[in-house]
């Protein structure tokens, strides 16, 4: 397995580290989450991917037909690709825990992941995922640790959806819980101060 399929960036953390994946919005790029990631989990080894697919001059993670509309054989294969990124950095860094946050776009192709190899987190942080299909069975989801973050007025990712991917992530035995905030899809503070919390537990680790 290849390491180097995407541009990323990479922050080296303190042996023992955590390993924490970052994945960007539609039209971000490798470094608008990178940074975050070590305010949220102080010392842990950061490796945050750039999308490959240039819509319109704007980064994503897979390709889409319209506002909403996935081309589903696409999303198979590029998260097909990632899930062979992360697994090569797994292997790579050896870390104890791997944890992962990504948002909107981010958010998507980190919830494909987490349905087709569960086994690559332990623990993920899905900012407004929007996940318009009904999603296969995946029992490797049991314990998982998730936490989605979501606007009750959120324009692009419905909260009907959202509270359908919950029920469906918790329906697999996942310790999946949202948070809400009263907004739409832009990141509250709140947001970034229950991804904090939620990911406290791995501190120790990050700092040993």
């Amino acid at each position: 397995m290849s390491t180097e399929p995407y541009t990323y960036a990479e922050t080296k953390g303190a042996p023992g580290a955590p390993l924490f994946f970052t994945f960007h919005g539609t039209g971000g790029n490798e470094q608008q989450f990178h940074d975050l990631a070590q305010q949220l989990l102080p010392g842990a080894h950061v490796i945050s991917p750039r999308g490959d697919v240039n819509e319109h001059g704007a980064a994503r993670y897979f390709r889409r037909t319209a506002e909403g509309v996935y081309d589903m054989p696409d999303l198979a294969a590029r998260t097909s690709k990632m899930a062979a990124f992360v697994a090569a950095h797994r292997a790579r860094v050896s870390p104890p825990v791997t944890v992962a946050l990504g948002y909107s776009n981010g958010a998507n192709i980190l919830a494909s992941l987490l349905i087709d190899t569960p086994d690559l987190f332990d623990a993920a942080v899905l900012m407004h995922p929007l996940i318009p299909w009904a999603p296969k069975e995946s029992p490797g989801l049991a314990e998982r640790r998730l936490l989605i973050t979501a606007g009750q007025r959120d324009p692009i990712c419905p909260p009907a959806l959202t509270s359908a991917f919950g029920d469906y992530l918790k329906s697999q035995g996942a310790k999946a819980e949202i948070n809400w905030h009263e907004g739409g899809h832009e990141i509250r503070p709140g947001e970034l101060t229950a991804a904090k919390g939620f990911l406290g537990q791995y501190q120790s680790q990050a700092v040993s």
